[in-house]
């Protein structure tokens, strides 16, 4: 038996099959992603089974390209699945709101619930729910599971959850929910499998595109910079992060509507909007411009400033995780981030740092560290696998 693991997006599809081995789903027989779903030329399928990397290209993506990205992904599954039945299809979606505090299989009245939380989450959910129908429609009779993303912060206390706003507006569900549950998930599994320090007070920070930072305690969450939407918080790639409220109540009376300022906060802000260059940290790395090294420092900063936040919430620090892509990839942030966390005791080993791959959790601290720092490759899907095989087998 299998599980497949997606995360549907405006133009890609991230999938994995994990097999089911004694009811329990076990780490993925083959990874991949199919580009080019949303510019109507070719499609572009490569995935990863047995440690050899395939390609595919489709070039008659007319009409619907997650149509035609789903038959790419059947056609591969059925050559490569080997014969497995699958069983389910668990699907990451951003936004459970305040009535989904875990996973669920998905009926049609769900999906009506989840269409009303695309405008909280517009870059994500419209095509988290567009999954959900078209793999539907795709394996009649194979239970669809939606995972979410605020799930895990879900038991968050609630001077952490509420805002200072009228009891009203609490009660239709305005609130801080927070975002990366399955990365956080994922990523508190696997220190607990490492070290004892992982059950006491941990900060994880998912730095992508998306970032965000949350404190743990006993593995719970228990504080999170993300709040109402994926926009609060952590400064990202296109996103502004924190913003005074009065910035949009300005820009409201200068005539702004609805549609430019969530193209202004979405799309247009965070590394892109300060650099003026580019949302990929990578690309601002290699630029000598004042203004990218600007926006390189105004991540770094915003991501000690929550951490520092993080400690505060949950009484100290014990253990400090980078994951996302930034995270897992960008040495020199890690650094630059644990040195100004020095007077909290955490001592980075240069050497461990520069190293680290994604294989697995690496260990970053040096022994006389106060605070463990770990590098953890995260893997939502495989979250979002277990959590299927727990609610259909």
């Amino acid at each position: 038996m299998t599980v497949l693991a997606v995360n549907a997006g405006s133009s890609t599809l991230k999938f994995a099959l994990h097999p089911v081995e004694g009811g329990i789903a076990q780490p993925a027989l083959l990874t991949g992603v199919i580009e080019g779903l949303s510019t109507q030329g070719p499609l572009d399928m490569t995935w990863n089974g047995g440690g050899t990397t395939h390609t595919e290209r489709r070039g008659d993506a007319d009409g619907d390209g997650f149509e035609s990205a789903l038959t790419m992904l059947q056609k591969m599954l059925q050559r490569e699945s080997a014969g497995r039945e699958l069983q389910a299809v668990a699907h990451r979606v951003v936004h459970g709101g305040a009535r989904y505090r875990e996973a669920t299989v998905v009926t049609d009245s769900v999906v009506q619930d989840l269409e009303r939380l695309c405008p909280l989450a517009p870059l994500h959910q419209p095509h988290n729910v567009q999954g959900i129908r078209a793999f539907a429609k795709r394996f009649p009779g194979v239970p669809q599971v939606a995972c979410f993303d605020t799930a895990y912060h879900a038991d968050l206390p609630d001077v952490e959850y509420r805002f200072a706003l009228p009891q009203a507006l609490h009660d239709e569900g305005v609130r801080r929910y927070g975002f990366h549950g399955l990365s956080y998930q994922y990523v508190m599994q696997s220190l607990q499998q490492v070290t004892p320090m992982a059950h006491g007070r941990v900060v994880m920070a998912h730095l992508g595109s998306g970032a965000s930072v949350c404190g743990a305690m006993q593995g719970q969450s228990r504080a999170t910079s993300m709040g109402f939407s994926a926009l609060d918080g952590l400064m990202m790639g296109t996103r502004a992060g924190a913003l005074d409220a009065g910035v949009v109540l300005h820009l409201l009376a200068q005539g702004w509507d609805h549609a430019r300022l969530q193209h202004l906060l979405y799309r247009q802000s965070g590394l892109l909007g300060v650099s003026e260059v580019s949302s990929d940290i990578r690309q601002l790395r290699s630029r000598d411009s004042a203004q990218a090294d600007l926006a390189i420092r105004m991540f770094t900063y915003r991501v000690v400033r929550e951490v520092g936040a993080m400690v505060a919430c949950i009484g100290g620090l014990d253990v400090l995780a980078f994951t996302g892509g930034i995270g897992e990839h960008d040495a020199t942030l890690r650094s630059e981030v644990c040195e100004r966390l020095a007077f909290l005791g955490v001592r980075m080993d240069p050497r461990a740092n520069t190293l680290a791959d994604g294989s697995g959790p690496v260990a970053l601290h040096l022994p006389d560290s106060a605070v463990e720092v770990w590098m953890v490759p995260t893997d939502e899907g495989f979250v979002a696998a277990q959590t299927a095989v727990r609610l259909v087998l």
